[in-house]
């Protein structure tokens, strides 16, 4: 069972993965209805580099779709120290001395789960800055029919040290197995690094059999560590062994992965004011003894030190799952009962028989598929918006959650534990009663998608979903007239929290101007069949 502490974590590395558009529409009331929320990062940019891109994070207090959604950036705090100047040229403009007005074409669904990336800008020092400058940057988000939100960034200059990691390693094991692996930072460029910090992100399986006191943690899973009284010289490398197991439910044969970046401890206070914005813990400190980096080859810090290269900055591992541990899924159906003209609600979906794990958060697709059809007599009324209807073996994206439909193709979360169910509810109206209507609920549908079709008992990947009059209702062949259509119907539970932190830890990253790392952590497919 994971702790409060750890289910906060991943939920809100969820939230900040989350960049999908919304599909309401905006309030047109002359008060609106729809507040928007802002964080920007707080920025350590290098001296004598060409600065780092940044984007604001905006929220939505319900999703909605708005128009001229416009980001003005106020940098008049940071003259003569830094410039702000658009990512992408276009659509921006100087109405005064260091104030930047940029605005977006096209329409921006945003929701409570937050979008980023749009109308990004550089952030870069000025010829006279000098190090340990910082100044304010204030940013204010509006857009038609929403309130407007502002929030204040601090941009702090600093002297740049180019922090590297160490080269991928191949490991290979077996699910419960042990390992080791190597955590190598070099500094790649002349000036020395004092401090780092390491960001972890490892897939589920990838567990650490010791807690040091100068990391954090959840549960097993390693989330930091830090080295702040460490000095690493232009040219030096310094490295450590961790000691690793694969969780006993890994699933095999297969391949896990890992990865870390690391971080000046200026870019990693950055880093982690963004994570206190979220309400989200880095974990809990270990108990064992700190772990050391030693000196592997043949200085007083500034105010503040940042990277100018962090494509260097990562490194990782793959661990071969050695072994036979299969995962045997199985089609949840359902039973009803009512009278003509109720709307009955259908439990359906998905349950993890074990003995594994099954994780796609590497290539974020949901696990399986669940195809349901709808019983003879009923009409599907209430359908969450992850049920898109059928037409034929053709799934109908452009409606989802659509109802009347005879078919729909469901669709889970992107990891399920050993005995786990992810159900989705559906609101069936009778409208005939006919003995014994039957529909089906079918999973692991043979598609053109992503997702799991090597089950180890085939035979349970349908079960029936079966609707039959209530005792004393209505007989067969009555017209119901008490039914409500197009309602929304439950949405699957938010689950697969440990693949939240898998995925989410890129998107994290990505928000800390870790763009190589993630660029280069996307080459890889973390699930093998």
């Amino acid at each position: 069972m994971l702790s409060h502490s750890t289910r906060r974590w991943l939920a809100g590395l969820g939230v900040a993965g989350a960049f999908i558009a919304a599909s309401a529409t905006p309030a047109a009331a002359e008060e609106p209805s729809v507040a928007l929320g802002l964080y920007f990062n707080d920025t350590t940019v290098a001296l004598g580099s060409e600065g780092k891109v940044e984007s604001p994070f905006v929220t939505a207090s319900e999703s909605v779709v708005v128009n001229n959604f416009t980001v003005r950036y106020d940098f008049s705090g940071l003259a003569g120290k830094a410039k702000v100047t658009p990512d992408i040229d276009g659509n921006c403009t100087t109405p005064e001395e260091n104030v930047l007005v940029c605005q977006e074409p096209f329409e921006i669904g945003i929701d409570e789960w937050g979008i980023a990336g749009l109308l990004g800008v550089n952030i870069a020092p000025t010829a006279d800055a000098k190090d340990g400058d910082s100044g304010e940057l204030k940013v204010t988000v509006s857009a038609d029919g929403a309130m407007s939100a502002s929030h204040t960034a601090t941009v702090k200059i600093g002297e740049g040290v180019d922090l590297a990691g160490g080269p991928e390693v191949s490991r290979s094991a077996a699910p419960g197995g042990a390992f080791t692996a190597p955590l190598v930072l070099s500094n790649a460029g002349e000036t020395s690094a004092k401090g780092a910090v390491v960001v972890f992100d490892q897939d589920y399986g990838i567990r650490t059999s010791k807690h040091y006191s100068n990391c954090t943690y959840a549960d097993d899973w390693l989330r930091t560590c830090r080295f702040d009284d460490l000095t690493v010289a232009g040219g030096e490398t310094f490295a450590a062994t961790i000691p690793y197991v694969l969780a006993k439910d890994t699933y095999a044969p297969g391949a896990e992965y890992g990865y870390h970046y690391w971080m000046t401890v200026s870019e990693f206070d950055d880093f982690a004011a963004y994570l206190d914005s979220r309400d989200i813990s880095m974990g809990e400190p270990g108990t064992d003894e700190a772990l050391v980096l030693t000196k592997q080859a043949t200085a007083q810090a500034q105010s503040f030190q940042a990277d100018p290269n962090p494509e260097n900055n990562w490194s990782g591992m793959e661990v071969k799952v050695t072994g036979k541990n299969g995962v045997d899924l199985a089609a949840i159906g359902d039973e009803l009962t009512g009278k003509a003209g109720d709307v009955v609600t259908a439990t359906v979906g998905v349950r993890n028989n074990g003995p594994a794990v099954l994780d796609f958060g590497r290539i974020g697709s949901p696990v399986t598929t669940i195809d349901v059809t709808v019983p003879t007599g009923t009409t599907a009324v209430q359908v969450p918006d992850n049920c898109v209807p059928m037409k034929g073996d053709d799934a109908d994206w452009e409606e989802p959650g659509k109802p009347g439909a005879k078919a729909y193709r469901c669709f889970p979360d992107i990891f399920i534990g050993v005995g786990e169910e992810q159900t989705v509810e559906i609101g069936l109206r009778i409208d005939k009663l006919v003995p014994n209507a039957t529909g089906t609920v079918t999973i692991n549908a043979k598609c053109q998608c992503e997702g799991f079709q090597d089950d180890t008992n085939p035979a349970n990947d349908k079960a029936k979903l079966v609707v039959n009059a209530a005792p004393g209702g209505g007989a067969p062949g009555t017209p119901g007239d008490g039914g409500q259509g197009g309602g929304d119907g439950g949405t699957l539970p938010i689950t697969g929290a440990n693949t939240a932190l898998i995925a989410g830890v890129g998107a994290l990253l990505l928000a800390a101007g870790a763009a190589g790392y993630v660029v280069s952590r996307r080459r890889r497919t973390r699930f093998v069949a």
